[in-house]
């Protein structure tokens, strides 16, 4: 099992850490191309809640977030990460301008850059494919479920082969995947988790993001719990759902998130998730430790 931390010091030599930077995009679920109302679980940030302020330049955003980390980091080094929205909506002359002040910073050593399978145009990827001989560029890819009864309930707004092949496309320019999995979607069992989990790790991606599913305010997901039709997991199911599903992930893989904090101010579920220090401690010692 190797975790981002250890995988990113022995890749780099240092501690480094991750600054979000909100690049000002939308996505096709949001802006009517695919749909309006976005992915059921999605809040009205696009899942950058903990990002930057998109009316300022990447530059001040990177700065912003090594001063938030400045009383605890010396010398430290920094992966800017384009999360909120889909990062490569847009036209490519706008992602040029904006991901090349990225990986001009000094301190930032990877360019990481969350988006849709469906958005990843040719031009686009040559884009990154030149910036990626610059500086590591990762790209991370919303996939969430391999179960199509569940991507499309969850408004997903594209079938199992276009995330195929965004991997296949990406992995040929040499650019790092890391797939993200929601943990605990609808309608799925422990089994159908795994089952995506082992999809994913037989695929050519570099990097997994497991994350808890968090019932946000103002979401449709949020509308349907009040309404009693979904639940979701206790601090117990979640631990041994992550049993099931670690075991699958292979070394070659880094395992970049086990878990997850929604914001407190719009999380309405789980409530427990909120305690992120006893979760991962739990996590580490049932999970990690055990594997070890």
């Amino acid at each position: 099992m190797i975790l981002l931390n250890d995988y990113l010091r022995a890749r780099f030599g240092c501690k480094v850490y991750k600054i979000a930077v909100n690049g000002g995009f939308t996505c096709p679920t949001r802006d009517g191309t695919l749909a309006t109302g976005g992915c059921i679980f999605c809040s009205g940030e696009g899942s950058g809640e903990f990002g930057g302020n998109p009316s300022m330049s990447v530059t001040d955003q990177i700065n912003a977030g090594i001063e938030r980390l400045s009383s605890k980091v010396k010398d430290g080094k920094y992966i800017a990460y384009f999360q909120a929205f889909t990062g490569t909506y847009a036209p490519v002359e706008k992602l040029k301008r904006l991901f090349e002040e990225a990986i001009s910073h000094p301190k930032v050593i990877v360019l990481s850059i969350a988006t849709r399978p469906d958005c990843l145009p040719p031009d686009v990827l040559d884009l990154l494919e030149r910036l990626n001989r610059i500086k590591p560029v990762w790209v991370e890819l919303g996939l969430q479920t391999i179960h199509e009864d569940t991507a499309k309930y969850i408004r997903r707004g594209y079938p199992l082969s276009v995330y195929d092949n965004a991997v296949k496309e990406l992995d040929k320019r040499g650019i790092e995947v890391i797939t993200h999995v929601i943990l605990g979607l609808p309608g799925e069992t422990p089994d159908m988790m795994a089952e995506t989990v082992k999809y994913v790790c037989a695929g050519k991606v570099k990097g997994i993001k497991l994350q808890l599913l968090f019932v946000l305010k103002g979401t449709d997901l949020c509308r349907e719990y009040e309404e009693g039709k979904v639940n979701v997991f206790t601090e117990d199911e979640y631990i041994e759902v992550l049993k099931k599903c670690v075991p699958l992930i292979p070394d070659r893989v880094v395992i970049h998130r086990l878990t997850g904090d929604g914001d407190k101010k719009i999380l309405v579920a789980p409530l427990w998730s909120g305690n992120k220090k006893h979760v991962i401690n739990r996590i580490r010692k049932e999970v990690i430790e055990s594997e070890d």
